[in-house]
């Protein structure tokens, strides 16, 4: 998506997999790493979440990232313009894994404004994809065309009533 999209949104990938496990015993505290994850999203303009499906839920190392974006007090994502895209090798195409991720993102502390109405679930991905990851499906690239168009005029929209109501 990032190259594909690159004339339409700059994407820049925030890794998660060196985010330290949170714990109430750091949260007051948090590693530089955390600090600079924390501020990489801060600094968006919008997110898109990626997930892929894991045993019928979200990877726990996105779990915990979204654990430290909830915690300090500092509301990292709460009415950011937001996005879901997900895959898995299996035909479902991680429905299950964004059916949780919307319900943590639903917590208050949370509360990123969600496109709605544009659910990406790419299933059987692996025969989707060449061995560049890039996706070669016809019928998938011109949805997610679709979805990123209507991810676009959403943000628009969602960035002018957000100031409106500040």
């Amino acid at each position: 998506m990032r190259s594909r999209y690159a004339d339409k949104l700059d994407i820049i990938p925030v890794f998660i997999n060196d985010v330290d496990t949170f714990s109430i015993d750091i949260e007051n505290t948090p590693t530089e790493n955390v600090n600079r994850f924390k501020a990489d999203v801060k600094d968006s303009d919008a997110v898109l979440f990626a997930v892929p499906e894991y045993n019928y839920s979200i990877p726990g190392a996105l779990k915990n990232a979204i654990d430290w974006l909830s915690r300090g007090g500092d509301f990292t994502i709460k009415d950011k313009p937001a996005f879901i895209v997900g895959s898995s090798i299996g035909v479902h195409g991680s429905v299950r894994a964004q059916m949780h991720l919307r319900q943590i993102l639903s917590n208050p502390a949370l509360s990123p404004i969600l496109l709605p109405g544009n659910e990406v679930y790419v299933g059987s991905v692996h025969e989707k994809m060449n061995d560049a990851g890039e996706i070669t499906d016809h019928g998938t690239i011109e949805f997610l065309d679709l979805v990123v168009n209507n991810f676009i005029e959403f943000y628009h929209k969602t960035i002018s009533s957000v100031a409106v109501a500040n």
